[in-house]
């Protein structure tokens, strides 16, 4: 009966915690959510700036791209990243030199794979918000491939 007790406490005080601190904190899934929706708003932002989108969710074993574009006979390779807010920061300052490097050989199987021999431009487009209308940010050449 005391081990029940227990359990009951425990549950009603991680209760109490997480309604008092839901607002917060995004569960996973309402994160990957969040991701997809703004994946979608950077595609019609980019689409109505004349982009052609190639491929969106790119994918080659463990590599991946976010949105595979080509506009002006330059290919574009967008990293995408969501935000609730900049709480923590802006979205774009999350492209980190280790996620550069994993974006950089991504886009060399990309180009081998599909045989492409163009000029290569990495953008970052920054989605701020919970609900549409989003504060989209483009930022072109936002890094260059480093020199190892």
């Amino acid at each position: 009966m005391i081990g029940i007790v227990k359990k009951n406490i425990l549950f009603f005080t991680i209760r109490s915690f997480f309604r008092k601190f839901a607002p917060y904190f995004l569960t996973m899934a309402e994160h990957n959510i969040l991701g997809k929706i703004g994946e979608d708003e950077a595609v019609r932002f980019l689409m109505a700036k004349g982009y052609v989108i190639r491929h969106r969710d790119w994918r080659c074993g463990k590599k991946d791209l976010d949105i595979v574009a080509e506009k002006d006979h330059e290919l574009i390779i967008v990293e995408v990243k969501t935000r609730t807010d900049e709480r923590f920061g802006s979205p774009e300052d999350a492209v980190t030199p280790v996620k550069i490097r994993r974006i950089i050989a991504s886009t060399e199987a990309y180009l081998q794979t599909f045989e492409l021999d163009m000029p290569v431009r990495f953008d970052i487009v920054s989605v701020t918000g919970k609900t549409s209308p989003f504060h989209i940010e483009h930022i072109m050449n936002a890094f260059y491939p480093p020199i190892w």
